[in-house]
């Protein structure tokens, strides 16, 4: 089998496309989460706590330049002019992006996983998935429950034969 084909056939499983559409909507999720904590969960936490800037906490390491004339609590004008320093109000805004990120994220598998419940539920009333519109249809699934139906109807197997025939019966 060819490099070419073996591409092909890796390209063409579900988890690798599902995956590409993850990290796409991945980057477009956090363009919006940066605009939500910069545009509005900051100044309102802002507002809440006495006009608060996260972005201008810092711990300065390093001498200010000869020379230097912008203000001396400004964390942007002093990185340009070459300052150390450890910008720990950067720290606290990645933070809050990552909690808004992580419930986001929460929110949307607790409701997949309502629906998806559901599914698996109505799945297992349903004795032939191929014949409902409300399931997905599962073969394997609705075979299974045709034998359990075969085995039910006869006196062939029953667990009490199996206890005492054993597995191969």
């Amino acid at each position: 089998m060819g490099l070419g084909t073996e591409f092909k056939k890796f390209i063409a499983r579900g988890n690798v496309i599902d995956l590409a559409v993850g990290v796409v909507i991945g980057a477009a999720f956090s363009g919006i989460v940066t605009q939500l904590t910069e545009a509005i969960l900051m100044p309102l936490i802002g507002w809440i706590f006495g006009d608060i800037d996260f972005s201008n906490w810092f711990l300065r390491l390093g001498e200010i330049p000869e020379g230097y004339e912008g203000a001396l609590d400004n964390y942007e004008q002093l990185k340009e002019a070459g300052v150390a320093m450890i910008g720990y109000g950067a720290l606290i805004t990645a933070m809050i992006n990552f909690l808004i990120v992580a419930f986001a994220l929460f929110m949307l598998v607790r409701s997949v996983n309502k629906v998806s419940d559901e599914i698996k539920a109505k799945q297992v009333e349903t004795e032939d998935s191929s014949t409902s519109d409300e399931v997905p249809t599962d073969p394997q699934l609705d075979v299974l429950k045709k034998i359990l139906a075969e085995l039910r109807k006869g006196d062939a197997w029953t667990p009490d034969y199996a206890a005492e025939k054993g597995p191969m019966g």
